[in-house]
């Protein structure tokens, strides 16, 4: 019973449309309030940490033209003042004919360059695992040896933390 409407012509109660005007009007204020929230808090973030780093692609483009623009500002002393200005010319020619390769690749595929980056991350994860499983098997042998009152050789034990 509880799940049927009342009838319309209920006396003192009020239409159905203004109970979800009400319900929606809440659901409105609610999600006002956590997107300002939420804008309050990237605020806060982006004050103390700065702006956050773009995706790999954004990256990569930055990559790009912060490296262009070394190579073109770049004085060679080994060519001298007869083949530098040539030189010089060369280099711009060679990074606006790499730049002009990598844009469209970057443009076409910016999700490849986000798959990359996380892959490069999962494998430095994996290698990292790996070197401290073996720093504890090296430590431990070296422990077994000492507690048997072995000396476990002439060199010097190096800390690469």
């Amino acid at each position: 019973m509880s799940e049927e409407l009342p009838p319309s012509d209920a006396g003192g109660r009020e239409p159905v449309d203004s109970v979800d005007e009400v319900r929606a009007t809440d659901a409105d204020a609610w999600a006002t309030a956590v997107a300002e929230d939420l804008a309050a808090e990237k605020a806060r973030r982006r004050t103390q940490y700065g702006p956050p780093p773009g995706s790999a692609a954004e990256e990569l483009r930055k990559l790009v033209d912060n490296v262009a623009e070394k190579l073109s500002g770049l004085q060679s002393p080994l060519l001298g003042g007869i083949a530098g200005p040539a030189a010089q010319q060369v280099v711009k020619q060679v990074v606006q004919q790499a730049k002009a390769a990598v844009e469209p690749v970057i443009e076409r595929n910016p999700d490849v360059f986000d798959h990359l980056a996380a892959a490069g991350g999962e494998l430095l994860a994996a290698y990292r695992s790996a070197v401290q499983a073996q720093e504890q098997r090296w430590s431990r042998r070296d422990d077994t040896l000492r507690d048997r009152g072995e000396d476990p050789g002439p060199g010097e034990r190096i800390d690469l933390d």
